[in-house]
């Protein structure tokens, strides 16, 4: 049976909370309040097969050039069938759409990002002027994309990715 990427909705909450608690405990995705993931549900698609959700992923906008992907997740049942893959191209695509040049991620799953085009970030990640915008931040994500210290154990062992578009 095939599957469908959409947009997410209100009503797909409770599947992608229940993927994020399945990646959350060892620390492959931060786990998030619920009441996070449904402020963020615009940023949210879904994968659906049979009235199931089997994968999801969201792209924040962080600044006028660069976005990032997050809480990508695959139901462990349908990892190796390409949904990840498709999640991840739709959401690059949304990214284009939006006008963004660089797609940032954070993760454990370095292979998985490099066969999509992105690379390990080498260079400083903003100028001096936009760190210190992004700095008002409250949004955790943006917290580890500049790698400040208060978010050093959510950060051990992932790798810094970037996508150009």
């Amino acid at each position: 049976m095939s599957v469908v990427l959409r947009p997410a909705r209100t009503d797909d909450i409770p599947a992608v909370r229940r993927l994020v608690d399945l990646y959350a405990p060892d620390r492959r995705l931060l786990s998030k309040a619920t009441v996070t993931l449904y402020e963020d549900v615009q940023e949210f698609v879904v994968a659906e097969r049979a009235g199931n959700i089997v994968g999801c992923g969201a792209l924040h906008v962080m600044w006028q050039d660069l976005a990032e992907i997050r809480t990508l997740a695959v139901d462990p049942a349908d990892t190796g069938a390409g949904v990840g893959s498709a999640l991840l191209e739709l959401l690059v695509e949304r990214g284009r759409q939006l006008g963004v040049a660089r797609i940032f991620c954070l993760t454990f799953e370095r292979d998985f990002f490099l066969r999509a085009g992105f690379a390990e970030m080498s260079e400083p990640a903003v100028a001096p002027e936009v760190f210190a915008e992004l700095l008002q931040s409250e949004d955790e994500g943006v917290a580890e994309f500049l790698d400040l210290e208060r978010v050093k154990p959510n950060t051990l062992g992932n790798v810094r990715m970037i996508l150009r578009l």
